[in-house]
């Protein structure tokens, strides 16, 4: 399951997704918005994606996860519009026979889609607005 939302993310519903009784390990990325970013009160985040193109990159580095640990099972949502400060941005579900092939390949995850996907995330702070890019 992969999906591109406006809506609050369900975290469990992820977890769910990918949660099957082969899994040894499911381990869970949640990824929140912080009130702060240097120096910067941060008001809210904007979030845009070309939707089927980020799912299709999504896809891929699902493989990609795939090719290099046994993934049995995955699901990843990310949030577009606008988000604040607590919400929930992304959720990142993989499930493998063992907890260290699961957490290498959700951080895999997690790193090339912030590279790779095209979702675009605007900050907002008191006083101003920038877009950020995955690793400045």
């Amino acid at each position: 399951m992969i999906e591109i939302t406006e809506k609050p993310i369900d975290v469990q519903k992820i977890i769910d997704a990918a949660s099957i009784k082969q899994a040894g390990a499911v381990n869970v990325f949640v990824g929140t918005i912080r009130d702060s970013a240097n120096n910067k009160t941060v008001t809210r985040l904007e979030y845009e994606a070309y939707e089927s193109m980020a799912v299709s990159e999504i896809e891929k580095i699902i493989n990609e996860a795939s090719r290099r640990w046994p993934v049995l099972a995955h699901a990843v949502s990310h949030r577009t519009g606008i988000v604040l400060p607590g919400d929930v941005a992304v959720v990142i579900a993989i499930a493998t026979p063992h907890r260290k092939e699961s957490f290498a390949a959700c951080q895999f995850v997690i790193d090339e889609l912030k590279l790779k996907a095209p979702i675009w995330k605007k900050e907002i702070f008191e006083g101003g607005e920038e877009w950020i890019s995955a690793h400045p």
